[in-house]
């Protein structure tokens, strides 16, 4: 992922620097279970622990001429080693699968750990900002045009509900890519006894596979992605609604917009919703990664390495972007500015239509038969009113007068009030109240 979409704290986690770390991690852990069993010299143990992983710029030098980048990582750190033959032990009845899957392992862990936090935060902003406009009115729209009154904090829990499950996923998924193998050639630990596994499993809070060959299968690592694809996702919606609600033509919302800040070069009066459309944008880039990493799930026989170049960019891009997204989506809902007055202005523009199905609810009921007399006539009515302007109340008592029906005034004063239409919505700010 490019520098501009990468946080410090997630860059960290996928830097070379510290991939080589935990690779020094886990062969000194390995050295250590073998030592504690005697397999190996004790007194090896401690110059392994004591050496500095190498630099970055070194292993890359010697992998540019051994075209392997575990043979390259070993020699690099057998250099700074001392003294050097205690190296001679270092990898000792391992894979290299047994090094990159396990230390990948931790590194999916810590990044989850980021996003977690992250989300936490997001579904409390979330929740918090639909409790404060639970009673703000505006028109909920279906196919984006209107449809009946609603209320603004309705619509962002259910964005809050649905991070939640989301958050909730990827904390089950962090279970299943927190699992690691030593196992040695071809998965049967035929040089490296299971107990140098469970070792070091305890010691990185990691879970030894149930079974592996050379390699983890890769479902896990794919319901991982999966799971930062659905979050990313919901994040877009958030993103769209707010779009949506940020056009000239309907001016209900508004990104944070700081002192100084410029929406168009030719243009001075554009305040355009740049952070929804790089949430967009940046969504389409986690979702890439899922169908990619799926296909690392069948390799040949008992390994093939072709899911290894996929990973060095999906495993990182992903997280490295939905982490940009989590922190800018915080960043939108925190500011965002919501305009109530210009809300209720367009929940009143159509002149009374968004009260057509409670009228033909009235109708119904009042002995009207539904399909033949009631829906024909409030829909005349209602069509007067698309095209003419005319007030809807007006047109629907012109089409009752020529059915011959006479209308109950009072009680359509009282069925077409906005706030009738939210007063059940209690139970769901209650469980709103609830979410954490």
């Amino acid at each position: 992922m490019i520098e501009r979409y990468t946080l410090p704290e997630m860059g960290r986690v996928w830097s070379d620097a510290h991939k080589y770390e935990l690779w020094c991690r886990v062969e000194t852990l390995v050295v250590e279970a073998h030592a504690e069993a005697g397999t190996i010299p004790a007194e090896v143990a401690e110059p392994v622990r004591k050496a500095p992983p190498p630099t970055p710029e070194r292993v890359h030098e010697i992998e540019a001429v051994t075209q392997h980048d575990v043979i390259a990582f070993l020699s690099a750190w057998a250099d700074n080693t001392e003294p050097r033959e205690a190296a001679a032990y270092v990898h000792f009845g391992m894979t290299s699968s047994d090094l990159l899957d396990t230390a990948l392992a931790v590194q999916l862990v810590e990044a989850t750990d980021i996003l977690l936090e992250k989300a936490d935060r997001l579904v409390a902003v979330l929740r918090d900002h639909a409790l404060e406009h639970r009673g703000t009115l505006r028109v909920g729209r279906t196919h984006g045009i209107h449809g009946e009154p609603d209320v603004w904090g309705h619509r962002v829990a259910d964005f809050a509900f649905a991070m939640a499950r989301s958050r909730d996923r990827l904390r089950a998924a962090r279970a299943a890519v927190g699992v690691m193998a030593i196992s040695g050639a071809v998965g049967t630990y035929s040089n490296i006894d299971p107990a140098v596994e469970r070792y070091v499993a305890d010691r990185l809070g990691l879970k030894p596979a149930d079974v592996s060959t050379q390699v983890v299968i890769r479902d896990g690592v794919s319901e991982w992605v999966s799971a930062l694809a659905i979050m990313a996702t919901v994040c877009e919606a958030i993103a769209l609604e707010v779009r949506h609600g940020q056009r000239t033509e309907v001016r209900e919302l508004w990104e944070p917009f700081g002192k100084g800040q410029k929406g168009s070069s030719a243009m001075p009066h554009k305040k355009n919703p740049i952070m929804s459309e790089r949430l967009a944008g940046m969504a389409r880039i986690v979702r890439a990664q899922v169908v990619p990493v799926l296909e690392g799930i069948p390799l040949w026989h008992e390994r093939d390495i072709s899911h290894s170049s996929t990973e060095r960019i999906a495993l990182p891009d992903a997280s490295i972007a939905l982490d940009y997204m989590l922190n800018l989506t915080i960043r939108l809902m925190s500011g965002l500015v919501v305009d109530a007055d210009r809300m209720r202005a367009n929940l009143e523009s159509t002149g009374g239509l968004i009260y057509t199905s409670t009228v033909l609810l009235e109708l119904v009921e009042a002995g009207m038969s539904r399909d033949d007399e009631a829906y024909p006539l409030v829909q005349k009515a209602a069509m007067e009113t698309w095209e003419s302007g005319v007030p809807f109340r007006e047109t629907l008592r012109k089409h009752a007068a020529e059915a011959g029906l006479t209308l109950d005034e009072a009680r359509l004063d009282e069925v077409c009030r906005p706030e009738r239409f939210v007063a059940r919505l209690g139970p769901v700010f209650e469980r709103l109240t609830a979410l954490s």
